[in-house]
């Protein structure tokens, strides 16, 4: 998706950067890991595959896609950005028939980083954008049932299970946009802020 190509989201710990090709190569790393293709239902793109599926989701208006970096080392003059990437968060337009509601994804691939709090951070932000640049109503969230870390994630969130898949393993989750819980959205992102985005020298 094209409306995020130039911008990033400044949180207190995380910062979102649109998913760009100089990302691809860690990216791909990543993804040839067993444990998160079987995390994520994914399975092993060679690099060149990468770097195709990464333009086709630039392209898709139906996906938008951000890396998840970890602040602290982004303001670290002696760092990469390869270096401050933690994983990466999704919003999925899945239903043509109604663009107000979307599947959100979220993956912190990087083990040091599981655990403290990035991933629920990176989703408040995330969701705050779809509310107010998508104008969305309603997220879902479908995760493999041997997923428990993320299923516990979701449900803290406030995210409520309406099925179960044997044959797929996975739960799917919803959560309904209320003004309630925009309310809370602004408060859990208050201090955020949305700039151009600068690749990191």
């Amino acid at each position: 998706m094209k409306i995020n190509e130039n911008c990033s989201i400044v949180g207190e710990r995380v910062i979102l950067v649109p998913y760009k090709k100089h990302h691809v190569l860690r990216y791909h790393k990543w993804m040839n890991s067993e444990e998160l293709q079987e995390l994520t239902a994914s399975e092993p793109l060679t690099l060149e595959q990468e770097y195709q599926m990464q333009e086709s989701w630039h392209q898709d208006e139906n996906k938008l896609t951000f890396i998840i970096m970890e602040s602290k080392n982004w303001n670290d003059a002696v760092t990469t950005e390869e270096d401050c990437m933690c994983g990466d968060v999704n919003l999925f337009l899945n239903n043509p028939d109604d663009k107000s509601e979307a599947e959100i994804e979220i993956m912190i691939a990087e083990p040091s980083y599981r655990g403290q709090g990035f991933g629920t951070e990176a989703i408040y932000l995330m969701m705050n954008y779809g509310v107010q640049k998508l104008n969305l109503q309603k997220i879902t969230a479908k995760i493999g049932l041997k997923n428990k870390s993320s299923l516990a994630l979701f449900h803290k969130l406030g995210f409520e299970e309406v099925s179960r898949s044997e044959v797929f393993q996975e739960a799917t989750l919803d959560l309904p946009l209320t003004d309630q819980l925009r309310e809370v959205l602004l408060s859990k992102t208050e201090g955020s802020r949305i700039i151009e985005y600068r690749p990191k020298r």
